[in-house]
């Protein structure tokens, strides 16, 4: 239970930040023509393009709000809607960028852990309120289960990786800085030996820490790597095992959907789910995936695209 734990077992947020890599990985595949033609026309198309999408995503997130807590939808939108700002960055920009937003959620969080520590009161930044305007913006920006700060950091670093696809050696490299992130973070984070140093150097996604921030960008540069170095390598049989994954990977924001109605009709509203344990949530997991990839599989061999993404695409251009 420890170990799947949702906000301190080790696999806490990996997943999602491997998920806003690859969406910065994305931006940069859709974007690189016009960014390469360098017409003003094109450029400003593309931004607004990015504009309407995050903003699809962003009311989408917040209607799935109401029946799932947390979910990242609504962060997704906030960073395409960064995202139209930064595309056209250079590299070194983009890294001034990440940077500023983990050293941004870093210093917030630590700001705040001493004004407690000094009897002090932040809940005018942490809890502003349901009725206030400033919880919309604190939600995308610092609060929420994956705020800008310091999650843009993943975005960054997604776009810029997007950027060495065309480098031979884009795999080693990515790979080992990966491993490099990585391991520095697991052995920082045990240097903390009081209340104030474990805090700051905690490897806790809601702790907004830098050793988060590289431990967690650490490993999605090395699934990043792996994943798409066995993709490439699977050919004749193999490549019958990974096609489903391909085509069920292309309707992402669908399946996202579908198990968040499936969970609720099964758990929350018809009752036919008891909430039991991690092994009936495990188990409840591992099948709803089985049947959602081979599902979304044969949609996407018959259909092409999803539901969910056709309807994305026809609002968000």
């Amino acid at each position: 239970e420890r170990f799947f734990h949702p906000h301190r077992g080790p696999l806490s947020t990996r997943f999602a930040a491997t998920f806003v890599l690859m969406a910065g990985v994305g931006i940069t595949l859709l974007t690189r023509r016009v960014v390469a033609s360098g017409s003003r026309a094109e450029i400003t198309e593309m931004r607004w393009r990015l504009v309407r999408r995050g903003l699809a995503l962003y009311v989408l997130g917040q209607v799935l709000e109401v029946i799932w807590n947390g979910t990242i939808i609504l962060f997704y939108g906030a960073m395409f809607v960064a995202a139209a700002l930064l595309f056209t960055l250079a590299t070194r920009w983009l890294v001034v960028v990440g940077l500023a937003a983990t050293l941004a959620g870093w210093w917030l969080a630590t700001w705040s852990f001493w004004q407690v520590e000094d009897g002090g009161s932040v809940s005018w930044l942490t809890q502003p309120g349901q009725d206030s305007i400033r919880r919309f913006v604190f939600e995308v920006t610092i609060n929420g289960t994956h705020p800008l700060v310091p999650w843009l950091a993943f975005l960054c670093a997604g776009i810029i990786a997007g950027r060495q696809l065309g480098s031979p050696e884009w795999r080693l490299r990515s790979g080992g800085l990966g491993l490099v992130l990585f391991g520095t973070a697991v052995i920082v984070s045990q240097l903390g030996t009081t209340p104030f140093s474990a805090h700051l150097l905690s490897p806790h996604p809601f702790d907004r820490g830098i050793v988060f921030v590289a431990s967690a960008m650490g490993t999605a540069l090395l699934a990043f790597a792996a994943i798409s170095w066995i993709a490439d390598r699977a050919t004749g049989p193999a490549s019958t095992l990974v096609d489903p994954f391909r085509r069920a990977g292309q309707m992402t924001l669908t399946l996202y959907i579908a198990h968040i109605i499936v969970f609720n009709l099964l758990v929350d509203w018809l009752d036919l789910v008891q909430p039991n344990g991690l092994g009936t949530a495990l188990t409840f997991a591992f099948c709803f995936w089985v049947v959602a990839i081979t599902l979304g599989a044969a949609w996407h061999r018959r259909f092409g695209r999803g539901p969910a993404e056709r309807v994305y695409r026809a609002i968000g251009g």
